[in-house]
């Protein structure tokens, strides 16, 4: 689409996108949390280790970053296409402050990506071996993100903020041929969150484990508004938050999650490790701190849900994520009105 022909005044701007995101959350609510909680498990199978992970992201987003400034667009193919990724000027100080870790823990995970040889540093360079594409490359992701997309497109499309009617294949071509561009936004939003989590509750492990059952109450939550139809309305982001941490719902259809197959109100220790292939050793363990920090309890089934402690400590921080995604949709939306 040739500039001239763009509507400026039909251009979104974050506020729009976050103002409505939020007040139509019930209808996202679950969706988001899958969509995070699936990449979160693409993070912890790469290496069965969060760090490494992150830590090979970095310096994928510090090459977009380049090419961005360099105004270079690489498609998804062209882009996986090279033999190596190099990064110049490589430096654990800059992990360090990037990802907001100790310089032991990210010297020592950078030293077992490179006897893993999907890292090799000469001096002060640092190449990532296409060995390591395989475990990186987004494939699946971008489906789930793509389907997550057209949810908000949907929703403005109904508030006649937005006009374009968008499918999943478009949608998700648009982002493989913009590779270098859209994927750096991506990772802009997606590396701040995870640090932030990081430091609230001292591990990835443990915010992927808090996750796991946070996302099983969120699919009880849905299936009850689902039986209940939208219990007569919508919910904004807080009111759809605070029923799911305080597990309101639970209460007020309770008759209707006995009847509901599948997922129980709460979620077992081997039954988080089957989900995200965490040891259950550890899932015991990470959930012994987080009922001892009041972010889960155990149900009269021994199983674990989540604490309404969670609405003080957890959405204020969310809400400062979603200010991260509001942009990063509000771009992937502009730019697929003139693709």
């Amino acid at each position: 689409m040739n500039l001239n022909q763009i509507d400026f005044s039909k251009v979104l701007n974050d506020d729009q996108v976050y103002d409505h995101m939020m007040a139509n959350y019930d209808q996202l609510g679950k969706n988001w949390i899958n969509h995070q909680w699936r990449w979160m498990n693409a993070v912890y199978q790469a290496f069965k280790d969060h760090y490494k992970y992150m830590i090979i992201i970095s310096l994928v987003e510090k090459t977009l970053q380049f090419y961005d400034q360099m105004n270079i667009k690489l498609s998804y193919d062209q882009y996986y296409s090279k033999s190596y990724l190099q990064i110049d000027k490589f430096s654990i100080t800059e992990l360090c402050q990037k990802l907001q870790l100790p310089k032991e823990t990210v010297r020592r995970k950078v030293l077992e990506l490179e006897k893993l040889k999907v890292l090799k540093r000469f001096k002060k360079k640092i190449i990532v071996d296409r060995s390591s594409f395989s475990f990186i490359k987004p494939e699946r992701q971008m489906k789930y993100t793509s389907k997550y997309i057209i949810q908000i497109a949907e929703i403005l499309n109904k508030e006649k903020l937005y006009t374009k009617k968008l499918e999943p294949d478009f949608v998700e071509n648009v982002l493989k041929k913009n590779f270098s561009l859209t994927w750096r936004w991506f990772y802009r939003m997606q590396i701040p969150m995870v640090i932030g989590y990081n430091d609230m509750f001292k591990d990835l492990t443990t915010f992927h484990v808090w996750g796991t059952v946070c996302m099983n109450q969120a699919f009880n939550y849905s299936k009850s508004l689902d039986k209940k139809n939208s219990l007569n309305g919508s919910d904004d982001y807080f009111n759809y938050q605070k029923k799911l941490f305080k597990g309101d719902y639970m209460k007020f259809n309770e008759e209707i999650i006995k009847e509901s197959s599948g997922l129980s109100n709460g979620v077992s220790a081997m039954s988080i490790s089957d989900m995200t292939n965490i040891p259950r050793a550890t899932v015991i363990r990470k959930c012994k701190f987080l009922i001892k920090d009041n972010y889960l309890k155990l149900n009269e089934k021994k199983q674990y849900i989540l604490t309404g402690f969670n609405i003080k400590r957890v959405l204020p921080y969310q809400k400062l994520i979603f200010k991260n995604k509001a942009k990063f949709i509000r771009k992937v939306l502009n730019l697929l009105t003139i693709s």
